[in-house]
This record gives structure tokens, C-alpha cells and sequence, in this order.
């Protein structure tokens, strides 16, 4: 009689978790259900070198306009625009005030974490500014915050948000960082990746700067000779391979946005957060804050942009004139006319 009893109790169990687990994959196969990723570009919150280029009260207001956008999303992702070290040496210049080199506070990374940051890119050409040291004590402070971080070959992060596994990777047209410019091994990477997670998110640094690189072409762009890649080739390649959604930065201003395969591309976000250092005039002072949501797939649901500027030295806002807002349509119209979105004078992705 009591094995009877241990028995049934058994088999009361084991049909308890068949029955949690297939509510479970119900919940998650929902057509409804979603979850919603937050995107800017560069930020670079002060620098210690070559002078004292830091904000005042430790930085601690310099993200204070726009931490509720960032934290009130499930994922939110930037791209770190300089190293965080309190020390270090730079063989890239001299101590002079033409020294564009950056270098964060380690106690800097907090304002990230606290306005709501969970993955960051630091794959771009201002992390390597203080050599290996810099970009160890980079890594070193992310993983003490607990944010993640891509940007070294082969290197990505990866989280859990409900049962889908996202993962996130960078990339930039430097063979110090996995490199935008191989793109059929950029594909094996993001192919490999498609096979263990359901969404991947993809970072890149790449394209021509200044105030006129607004343009997306279908060629390789330079910067000084410099091979930045051809972005809308390793775009399209990398979303064949897998990829679900791409964020690019770089150019420091705002360029337009497509989707393909029903998955969004937007190809610069511009400068976020970038104090002191930076040029602010016209379109180099305009950024966004791009809010997506995004099925169990990957497939872009429906997307918000937050327009932005940045008030001198650097502190971002929301920009009530809707700049970008028009700004962006405008791009997207002109060099995606058959792919890119619309959006309204709400910011709101028109279907």
C-alpha cells in the first residue's frame, strides 16, 4: 500500500512538471509575446587625459535626462567610446590638448550601471587609446558591474531575458576587435552563435566620420584612407547568417535605418553622451535613443524613436524640436527607398 502511495505521488509529480513545462513553451510561443531593447551610440562620459576633461559632482548628472528611457527597457546597449582606467600610459600622442585619446574614471562605470546600461560595445578605435592596460581595466570594471561586454575576436556576452537567450556582439573594422571587413568569417561567427541562442544582437563601429557622413553607401567607406568596411554588405551578410538586430555607431551623426528580412537596421546612432571632447555643432549634436520590441525570434515588432541632443560640453536631452525625427525619415527615405522605415512626428515606426 505505501509503494502504491509513493507511486502515485510519482507520478503526480512528474505530470505537474510536463504540465509546467508545456505552459511554459505555450507562454513563449505566444504570438504576443515580446520584449523591447534600447540602443544609442558613442558615449564617452569625461576624460582624465591629456587634462582634466571631467564633469562636475562626479558625472552623476550627465545621464540624468534620459535614465528612465534607458532603464525602462528589458535590454539596453551602447557603445563605450574610450577606456575606464585611472591610470595608464598612450602611445598615440602627446600631452597636449589635441590629444584625442579617453579615459574614464573607474568609478565612471557606475553612472552606467545606475542609468540602466546592460551590454556595452567596446569595440571601436578609442578603446585600444591606453594599450592593453586600458582595455583590461575596461573589461575588469564591466565585469565588476556586471554588464556585459564584446568587442576582442571571437568575444560576445550573452543574457537571459524570460526563457529567450539573447546574445550580443560587436564589431569594428580593426583586427584588434572581431572585424566587420571579414565578412564571411564574421558569418561563421554569428552562424555558430545562431545555433545556441534565439536573438542575436549585433554592435558595429564602421562607416566615414564628420558632419556630411550622413549616407550609407553600397561600397566600402573610408576615413583617411582608412578602411571602415562596406556596411551595408556585412549587414545584410551577418542577418543571412543569423543576426536579429543591428545598431551601428561611429560616423557621429544620425544615418538612416531599413529593415531586411524582418529584421532592423540602423545604421548610426550618433554621439549620446560624449562630454567635452567632442564637436557638437549641427547634425555632430544630434543623436537618438532607438526602442524596439522584438518577438521570440528576433523579428522587429515595433520601434520607437527618442530624439536627442546634446547640450554643451556634452550632456544629452530630449530634443523637443523632433530634429532627428526628420532627420531620419529623410535618410531612410533616400537611401533605402524600398526597405527603409517611416516613422511619425511621435517618433513611432509606421507600418
Amino acid at each position: 500500500m505505501l509503494r502504491s502511495i509513493r507511486i502515485i505521488l510519482l507520478l503526480n509529480f512528474v505530470l505537474s512538471q510536463i504540465l509546467f513545462a508545456i505552459q511554459k513553451d505555450a507562454s513563449l510561443s505566444d504570438s504576443n509575446f515580446t520584449f523591447t531593447v534600447s540602443c544609442v551610440g558613442d558615449i564617452m562620459l569625461g576624460t582624465s587625459f591629456p587634462q582634466n576633461y571631467l564633469p562636475p559632482n562626479d558625472g552623476k548628472d550627465i545621464l540624468r535626462n534620459v535614465t528612465k528611457i534607458i532603464d525602462n527597457s528589458d535590454i539596453a546597449i551602447g557603445n563605450l567610446e574610450g577606456c575606464i582606467a585611472d591610470s595608464g600610459k598612450t602611445t598615440k600622442c602627446d600631452s597636449s590638448e589635441n590629444c584625442y585619446v579617453f579615459r574614464m574614471p573607474i568609478k565612471y562605470g557606475d553612472l552606467l550601471k545606475r542609468a540602466g546600461f546592460d551590454l556595452l560595445s567596446i569595440a571601436n578605435n578609442h578603446i585600444n587609446d591606453f594599450g592593453v592596460y586600458g582595455r583590461k581595466s575596461t573589461i575588469n570594471a564591466l565585469d565588476n558591474l556586471n554588464i556585459g561586454w564584446s568587442g576582442p575576436p571571437k568575444t560576445y556576452a550573452e543574457l537571459q531575458n524570460a526563457d529567450v537567450k539573447v546574445a550580443f556582439i560587436a564589431f569594428c573594422p580593426y583586427s584588434h576587435s572581431n572585424d566587420l571587413r571579414k565578412i564571411e568569417q564574421s558569418k561563421k561567427i554569428i552562424k555558430n552563435l545562431s545555433q545556441k541562442y534565439d536573438v542575436i544582437i549585433v554592435s558595429f563601429h564602421g562607416g566615414a566620420e564628420g558632419e556630411d557622413a550622413l549616407r550609407v553607401s553600397d561600397t566600402t567607406e573610408y576615413y583617411y584612407e582608412e578602411n571602415r568596411g562596406n556596411l551595408k554588405k556585412f549587414t545584410h551578410a551577418v542577418i543571412d547568417a543569423g543576426a536579429d538586430l543591428i545598431f551601428g555607431h561611429g560616423p557621429h551623426v544620425l544615418r538612416g535605418m531599413e529593415v531586411y528580412k524582418s529584421r532592423l537596421i540602423a545604421y548610426s546612432l550618433g554621439n549620446f553622451a560624449t562630454y567635452k571632447r567632442f564637436d557638437l555643432d549641427g547634425n555632430l549634436g544630434k543623436s537618438a535613443i532607438l526602442k524596439v520590441s522584438l518577438d521570440k525570434n528576433g523579428r522587429l515588432v515595433s520601434g520607437k524613436i527618442i530624439p536627442i541632443k546634446q547640450n554643451y560640453p556634452g550632456i544629452p536631452v530630449i530634443d523637443r524640436s523632433n530634429y532627428s525625427l526628420k532627420l531620419i525619415n529623410k535618410l531612410s527615405n533616400d537611401d533605402f527607398p524600398n526597405s527603409g522605415i517611416k516613422i511619425d512626428s511621435n517618433g513611432i515606426f509606421i507600418k
